[in-house]
């Protein structure tokens, strides 16, 4: 008898040391998004999912006076691609569904999360057209409730919503949805009082949007869009994550912005070009705005001579070459995002948006460290 409970525990320790790899791995995740409708026209098929644990679609529409998800026709094709081809390439990837964004209204999210009936309208459309498409949870991306009351009134959607996956995951025997959020980089953009207490509770996690803090259309001063420090101002991602934690919201619900675009400006005088130099508006675009795959197609043109910079004081990559100045995050920069999100025991990351990387070099980086 004794032998074989030698051999029962043996062997269990053994088990355990096997799977802890795996349970380690469940405890940092790298979310990619991908915008279906996304002008650039980068196929789905093409979406390299092994350096991801989660991939986001965005984003669904809500009607504004039902209050239920809107598809089209053309919505339907493509999310029903979308959650197959994710499927059939990478099963262990998880996929998730972005409500909101630029595509809903302020108005039509203040109105929906103020009326309790509204809000069940919204949440069962949500939870029937992701499990119908085979999703495995749900992004909520709302930029800024704009008063206290928008804010309150999203807290008692987060917490009604939780009640509803648990109850339909009940139902159907089903693993409950995930429930994530997107939020600004800090609760400080606005005077709104965020319900963190209840995005603590009934969140599985959040995506602290840190980018497009700046532009070449708002300053003329080149600048990192999505700089990690800033020693002049707190308008930066680390004195965000810093005050989300102060406030409530623990490090471990908290997902790092890693962008995969940045931003051209013209210089005023190209002998001036390091960070904070004087610029005269955006360049190359008509936006200055340029995915990491433009940027480095661009930058080829002048050959290695013309080499890419790096800001340890901001954390952000930048090139120049006569009047024109890129700001962006290369290898460096990712490499000491990821770094700083591991270090301060955030949940992981996650990156906006896929189809912008090129050839996966820094989707490849992040995913390595």
């Amino acid at each position: 008898m004794v032998p074989k409970i030698v051999i029962f525990v043996v062997f269990y320790v053994f088990l355990s040391l096997q799977l802890c790899p795996s349970i380690a791995q469940t405890n940092w995740i790298r979310v990619g998004y991908y915008k279906y409708s996304s002008k650039y026209g980068f196929p789905i098929s093409k979406i390299n999912s092994a350096f991801f644990t989660h991939i986001v679609c965005a984003y669904t529409v809500v009607n504004s006076t039902s209050y239920q998800l809107s598809l089209s026709p053309a919505d339907e094709e493509s999310l029903s691609i979308f959650a197959e081809t994710m499927k059939k390439n990478n099963p262990s990837v998880a996929i998730l569904l972005c409500v909101g964004g630029n595509r809903v209204s302020y108005s039509t999210f203040s109105s929906m999360v103020s009326n309790s009936s509204y809000r069940e309208s919204f949440i069962n459309s949500s939870i029937k057209v992701a499990r119908l498409y085979g999703f495995q949870g749900i992004d909520f991306y709302w930029s800024y409730p704009e008063t206290n009351s928008d804010a309150f009134n999203m807290g008692i959607l987060f917490q009604e919503w939780r009640v509803a996956i648990g109850s339909e995951a009940r139902n159907s025997n089903n693993s409950q949805l995930i429930l994530t959020a997107q939020i600004p980089y800090s609760p400080c953009v606005s005077s709104t009082s965020y319900p963190i207490e209840t995005m603590q509770q009934h969140l599985d996690w959040v995506h602290v949007v840190s980018e497009g803090l700046t532009s070449p259309l708002w300053t003329n001063l080149t600048s990192a869009h999505a700089p990690l420090y800033d020693p002049s101002n707190l308008r930066n991602t680390d004195a965000g994550i810093r005050e989300w934690v102060d406030r409530g919201l623990s490090a471990n619900k908290l997902v790092l912005n890693l962008p995969f675009y940045g931003y051209a400006w013209k210089l005023e005088n190209p002998v001036n070009n390091g960070v904070g130099a004087r610029a005269t508006g955006p360049a190359i675009s008509t936006d200055g705005y340029l995915t990491y795959k433009q940027i480095k197609n661009y930058i080829k043109q002048y050959g290695p001579d013309v080499r890419v910079r790096y800001s340890s004081t901001y954390v952000v990559n930048y090139w120049t070459e006569g009047t024109t100045w890129i700001g962006f995050d290369d290898v460096e920069a990712i490499t000491a995002k990821v770094s700083y999100a591991k270090e301060k025991k955030l949940l992981g990351y996650f990156v906006w948006e896929v189809s912008f990387d090129d050839n996966w070099v820094l989707s490849r980086t992040a995913g390595k460290l």
